[in-house]
């Protein structure tokens, strides 16, 4: 099992809507690297921390896990969507998305509260310039946050 941290907008998906809807698609990812990790490394039951960006208070929100490997993500084919991709096609579509379900809600972790911890100075996300949606958490980051939820 892998471990993943994934970012959303909370205006666009929060893991309120997520424990609402128990599963959704992760769409809307633009960036290759990030829909390389989704194609290639992401695995049905890896766990991903959810992090909600772009908002009052950045952090991780709670828990998913990939359901469903990666698959076409529909946005880019529509004309009205945010992530609509003109290159895009039903047959040779550009973007990926896989399916996460719902694990658990945790208490906001704020990115400063990360930001504290040096066992997590290398963590992808804290790097200078890292704006990917989806970053991989290595097994010691992971129980570092799991233990900094308790």
């Amino acid at each position: 099992m892998a471990y993943w941290l994934m970012k959303s907008e909370p205006s666009e998906v929060s893991i309120d809507d997520l424990q609402a809807r128990k599963v959704v698609p992760w769409f809307g990812v633009r960036n290759y690297q990030a829909r390389n990790f989704m194609r290639d490394a992401m695995q049905l039951g890896d766990l991903a921390f959810f992090y909600h960006s772009s908002c009052a208070e950045p952090g991780i929100a709670g828990i998913c896990e990939v359901c469903a490997a990666a698959h076409a993500d529909d946005t880019q084919f529509d004309p009205a969507s945010p992530y609509f991709d003109a290159k895009a096609t039903p047959d040779r579509p550009r973007w990926l998305c896989v399916d996460v379900k719902f694990v658990e809600k945790t208490r906001l972790l704020p990115i400063a509260a990360l930001r504290q911890q040096p066992a997590l100075a290398g963590m992808q996300i804290l790097q200078r310039g890292n704006r990917l949606s989806i970053t991989p958490v290595s097994a010691d980051e992971w129980q570092a946050i799991m233990e900094l939820l308790k």
